[in-house]
């Protein structure tokens, strides 16, 4: 999605009969037994005072602030930005725990660019019937404008976010999966950097995974999927301008990459190909890191009144001379319809099973399942398909009866724009906050990189819901970051 994550919401742990607490997956310790991952954490946690953690805090916070890490919050009028959360107390993945990640985000990606790739041309996957057409052609983000488009290597999204939540060692499940422009890289790299620069004993005790690589990643993946691989490709990065929520990080990213950072004023379209004014003479691009949404790249076939893209962009892309990352057309892959028909892509294209599982989901626009959903609002979370930032949600178990008989109305209204979820219990880890170190909740997102290869660092951007009881990891609603340590397989026993 466009916007710093979908902001998931996570869902309501189930309670114990005896206590009426939340029951949740402690990654840190089961039981009285710790978890390996954690064994030098632990020990430095013993030995850390409040005074010392709320150190690091303040140290971090300033950090952020001089380097002018904020967001915006939707719907906030008043163009206020704010530093986002940060948590001292890493997540810590054990190598195994991780390779479980990775090979399911691997898959998953896999198989989603094939189904974009498909759609747009041959659509074997429809006529083979294991997708019903109408789920989509009848999805109103099928975008007309892709359809015959063939990007280098039949990649449509090379940038990939998929969330994931953890509710026991060895279970995931993906929430959603983000396949547009999706946001939040600059804080993995940067909750890293901050972490080394204040409490480098840490990584002296143990070996933990790098990720800065992660921007000459990104850029062997752009040259990786140029038009033209006879010669060495000229990249940019497309940003909508400093009033957008993310735009610290288009600056941060090219200048990572050292690559150009462009606005749509800056970009012309002749001969066939994208050019880019400059001081001397124009200089043409062969691949576009946008992050503008679809309805703003070209004036010429999508928003006529868009000042932020280029007009006659999507034609250079269809002449072959310019890739698109990511390609137009790809929210019919990642809305929360279309999410519930993923295990069957990998099944399809791959001809394997789904290494990691889709939240059990009902449709709204299944009779049957919307009675069910309308039975049972009260147990339930409930979205809308093409909602995303964590708006526009029922929480069932903590809505009130008119909150609940207002939003049962809005899915009559329209039962095929909803979905709902049953109640999960979510993996907590230890956090520090006003009150000292206490569990919250978390999710996951790894940023999948697809070009001749298809990889990602290790490592990921964790949310964490700072507030006690509160399931709302993003950041707009008082959630937070942690960084997030992969370990080598040699630091567990």
């Amino acid at each position: 999605m466009h916007h710093y994550g979908m902001g998931t919401v996570l869902m309501t742990p189930p309670t114990t009969a005896r206590t009426g607490r939340p029951t949740a997956y402690n990654e840190m310790r089961l039981g009285d037994d710790l978890s390996p991952a954690y064994g030098h954490l632990d020990e430095w946690l013993r030995h850390a005072s409040g005074d010392r953690l709320e150190n690091l805090r303040r140290g971090a916070a300033a950090r952020f602030h001089e380097r002018g890490i904020t967001f915006a919050v939707y719907g906030d009028t008043s163009g206020a930005e704010r530093l986002i959360p940060f948590d001292v107390i890493p997540r810590v993945l054990g190598h195994g725990e991780w390779d479980l990640v990775k090979r399911g985000s691997i898959q998953r990606v896999k198989a989603l660019n094939a189904f974009l790739d498909d759609i747009y041309n041959d659509q074997e996957i429809l006529k083979a019937g294991r997708i019903p057409r109408e789920a989509v052609e009848g999805n109103e983000l099928f975008c007309a404008q892709a359809k015959g488009l063939r990007p280098a290597g039949g990649i449509h999204s090379h940038i990939s976010g998929v969330d994931l939540v953890r509710v026991a060692p060895d279970q995931w499940y993906v929430l959603e999966d983000n396949l547009r422009t999706p946001s939040g890289v600059s804080y993995m790299l940067e909750n890293r950097a901050t972490m080394q620069r204040l409490a480098p004993e840490l990584f002296r005790a143990q070996s933990v995974l790098p990720v800065d690589q992660y921007p000459s990643l990104l850029l062997q993946t752009m040259r990786e999927v140029a038009p033209h691989a006879d010669s060495e490709p000229t990249i940019a990065v497309l940003t909508p301008g400093a009033a957008n929520s993310a735009y610290f990080e288009h600056c941060y990213l090219a200048s990572r990459m050292g690559v150009e950072l462009v606005e749509g004023r800056d970009l012309f379209c002749d001969k066939g190909r994208l050019w880019m004014k400059n001081l001397g003479a124009p200089k043409a691009i062969d691949v576009l890191y946008r992050r503008i949404d679809d309805d703003f790249l070209d004036p010429a076939e999508f928003r006529p009144d868009s000042a932020l893209g280029v007009r006659g962009l999507m034609e250079v892309v269809r002449q072959g001379n310019l890739t698109l990352a990511n390609a137009v057309g790809n929210g019919v892959a990642d809305d929360k319809a279309t999410y519930l028909l993923v295990p069957e892509m990998i099944k399809f294209y791959l001809g394997e099973e789904p290494i990691l599982s889709n939240v059990p989901t009902y449709r709204c626009s299944v009779p049957s399942e919307l009675s069910y959903v309308l039975d049972h609002l009260h147990e339930l979370v409930v979205k809308e398909v093409h909602g995303s930032g964590g708006y526009g949600m029922l929480v069932g178990p903590t809505s009130t009866t008119a909150e609940r008989l207002k939003y049962r109305d809005r899915v009559l209204d329209d039962p095929s724009n909803f979905i709902a979820q049953p109640t999960l219990a979510l993996s907590t880890c230890p956090t520090f906050v006003a009150q000292g170190i206490a569990p919250r909740h978390v999710d996951l997102r790894p940023y999948v990189l697809a070009g001749k290869e298809v990889r990602l660092v290790p490592g990921a951007l964790t949310r964490v819901a700072l507030k006690e009881g509160s399931l709302v990891v993003n950041s707009s609603q008082g959630g937070g970051t942690k960084d997030t340590w992969v370990l080598a397989d040699e630091e567990i026993a």
